[in-house]
């Protein structure tokens, strides 16, 4: 079903829980299972926590325009009680979810029965004193805040600022700043629209802020570029601090350079020293004391740069691919096609292809790096790039903050892999 693709994927602060969201507007969290001694092995098993309907179907009257249920983006903030809260969001309206748990449940009101109904005061002889009973354990989520009617185009990013007071949240033209206590106004902070929208030469497709400076944040755009703004130097940013670009390649060019350019994700390192960016074909490192390069390029699939003008016809190119960090910001990970996802160690340079498939996805089964030949003779385990399947795609993924634990969207399947333990 449509409705059960995975549109995103987030851990939580802690790793203890891995949430999701989907076309069809739910949101799954999993939670972590704990580690008993009979049973050393699981520990590191996700099971289901909590779902809910986050977002609903609307319909933009004075737009005659359908509003998506479709979550595009989750964040969780850090945990500051018993309670977990995350922020999630369609093209349109960002809420704050409360997820709770109760395991007691109160009895023996004075003015209600214990179905709930109201006693007629003048039989009411003797005071009782409440007591909380124990029953089963209901997780329930609640909507605490609802953010609306600030973007005129589609929300694509929000990012928790490291003050945990205020986030962002960006669409193709416009970044937005909010406290979390106020619901009816936000603060516009960047706004790249122009007098005549038949000048646009492009749009934010992405950003991020600073993980430890609440008053720095990134955006990048369809040109290649990313853009470091600081809040302290004005209220509008639209002059920004830094400006990251690589000079094209003039042997490289192509019909399709512009479009292959264009980011689609960009993420500062947990150190909050480098910005990571993911375009079509490649994912870049830049260090955020060099503008004018990239410290590393790594490429994705560079076998299918032959095959450009059919991915154009499909509309694969267009595809919007996350990239993520691990938790000492050594590996890098990224999606791909055929259910495909890379890994690069930024130390030794080695690089590994894995699949997320149903076939070798038996617990406990060990993945087997894949490779991928460009025409000339094929080896008994390569794949021929021309049989990739293009409808299977890894566009989301997430990796636990201090453990080798990723989470691989691939359609509307979740995998859940982790290092082997000897």
């Amino acid at each position: 079903m449509k409705a059960d693709i995975i549109s995103t994927v987030e851990f939580n602060h802690t790793g203890e829980l891995l949430a999701t969201g989907d076309k069809g507007g739910r949101v799954v969290i999993f939670q972590r299972e704990q580690e008993s001694k009979n049973q050393v092995h699981r520990r590191g098993e996700y099971n289901v926590y909590s779902t809910f309907q986050s977002h609903e179907p609307e319909f933009d009257y004075l737009k005659s325009l359908e509003i998506e249920e479709k979550i595009n983006k989750i964040r969780w903030l850090p945990q500051q009680n018993a309670a977990y809260f995350l922020l999630s969001t369609n093209d349109k309206t960002v809420k704050l979810w409360k997820v709770s748990e109760r395991d007691k449940r109160p009895e023996g009101y004075n003015l209600k029965d214990e179905e709930g109904r109201l006693r007629d005061p003048a039989t009411i002889t003797t005071l009782r004193v409440p007591v909380l009973r124990p029953m089963d354990l209901m997780v329930e989520a609640t909507p605490r805040r609802v953010f609306a009617n600030a973007h005129t185009y589609h929300i694509n990013s929000i990012s928790v600022n490291s003050d945990y007071e205020t986030y962002m949240s960006a669409d193709d033209l416009r970044i937005n700043l909010w406290n979390f206590e106020i619901t009816n106004q936000s603060f516009n902070i960047v706004d790249i629209k122009p007098a005549n929208m038949e000048e646009l030469t492009e749009v934010i497709t992405a950003a991020e802020f600073h993980p430890h400076h609440c008053n720095t944040f990134v955006y990048s755009s369809s040109k290649g570029t990313i853009r470091l703004c600081d809040m302290r130097a004005s209220a509008l940013c639209d002059r920004h601090t830094k400006f990251f670009e690589e000079p094209e390649d003039p042997s490289n060019r192509s019909f399709f350079s512009e479009i292959i350019s264009s980011i689609s994700d960009v993420k500062f390192s947990h150190s909050g020293r480098y910005i990571m960016t993911r375009d079509y074909l490649t994912v870049k490192v830049w260090d955020l004391n060099m503008e004018n390069r990239p410290i590393e390029t790594y490429q994705v699939h560079d076998y299918l740069r032959s095959k450009l003008c059919s991915l154009y016809e499909n509309d694969c190119i267009f595809d919007k691919f996350e990239c993520v960090w691990n938790g000492s910001d050594s590996v890098i990970m990224t999606g791909s096609y055929n259910n495909f996802f890379r890994m690069f160690d930024r130390n030794t340079k080695r690089d590994v292809t894995l699949e997320a498939s149903r076939e070798n996805s038996k617990p406990r089964a060990i993945l087997k790096p894949r490779k991928v030949c460009v025409g000339g003779k094929r080896r008994k385990d390569e794949i021929s790039v021309d049989s990739l399947d293009f409808s299977k795609k890894i566009l989301h993924t997430a990796w636990h903050p201090s453990e080798n634990i990723i989470a691989v969207a691939a359609t509307n399947n979740l995998y859940i892999f982790q290092d082997k333990v000897n």
